[in-house]
């Protein structure tokens, strides 16, 4: 693993990044809140079972999870970033849950072999080295284990990303060509990528699902273009540019949006791997 890209992720999600990712938690949860209940009815955690949340973020996904296992069972979050997990931490005090949360790559923890399901909600597309990554991963796994994850499909079947990025790009400085297996939010978009680390990484009865669905981006457009440019593809390419440069991106993208507009809010579609696998 090249400790410099690693050194990058826990650089980034500590940063700017992460701290407007905590700042919006709750706009995010609205954003993916389709996809998290169809994850976690995939992933059916059962009472007393003892869940692991690989990328936990702000605890959205662990808290759900610390639910569904009950009291005899547990749930674990970890994560790189900092400003997330404090939001996470500060949500289970709230709720008072018993949820502990780990600052930690989980690509490298000392696991020890004590859960029954290792879940993670786009957590696992920002790997250095997928397949030694997993491998760790399963070492936190009890015998029998399974995993469960949700990754996203192409940049070019998520709408919610992809239009937004295709009509700001003639107001974005040039984009270098992305690298499809670089860490990133599409790393996983070839689902014959995602067999092969996972058999890599020790894995077995591995199982891929597409799901096709649609994040909220908003209740209006307005909301929505304040989205993209907080969030995703587009939050990264415009990072340094002015707010006169950022207003013209977000009309124009508020125009791209508007066909998307529903009673329940902006609702582009989105595109998921739903990926299962045993220890």
């Amino acid at each position: 693993m090249s400790s410099a890209a690693n050194a990058q992720q826990v650089e980034y999600w500590n940063g700017p990044a992460g701290a407007r990712w905590a700042a919006l938690q709750e706009k995010i949860d609205l954003h993916l809140g389709e996809i998290t209940d169809e994850l976690l009815r995939f992933a059916v955690p059962e009472p007393a079972e003892r869940v692991l949340d690989v990328g936990c973020g702000c605890g959205t996904t662990t808290l759900r999870l610390a639910m569904r296992t009950g009291p005899e069972g547990g749930a674990a979050g970890i994560d790189i970033s900092v400003p997330m997990l404090s939001v996470a931490r500060a949500r289970a005090m709230a709720q008072n849950a018993d949820v502990v949360f780990i600052e930690a790559d989980a690509s490298a923890y000392d696991f020890q072999p004590v859960f029954d399901l290792v879940f993670s909600r786009f957590g696992i597309m920002f790997f250095v080295d997928p397949v030694v990554a997993f491998a760790n991963l399963r070492t936190a796994l009890a015998p029998g284990g399974r995993l469960v994850f949700a990754c996203w499909r192409t940049f070019e079947q998520n709408r919610w990303a992809w239009d937004a990025m295709q009509a700001a790009l003639p107001l974005l400085p040039p984009q270098e060509p992305a690298d499809p297996l670089a860490p990133g939010p599409f790393a996983f978009a070839d689902d014959a990528r995602i067999r092969h680390v996972l058999d890599g990484a020790g894995f077995t009865d591995i199982a891929i699902e597409k799901f096709d669905g649609s994040v909220n981006m908003g209740a209006t457009v307005g909301e929505a273009a304040m989205q993209s440019l907080n969030l995703g593809p587009l939050a990264r390419a415009a990072i340094g540019l002015d707010e006169a440069a950022r207003e013209k991106i977000r009309r124009t993208v508020e125009n791209v949006y508007a066909r998307y507009q529903t009673p329940s809010g902006v609702q582009p579609p989105a595109a998921c791997w739903f990926v299962r696998a045993k220890s």
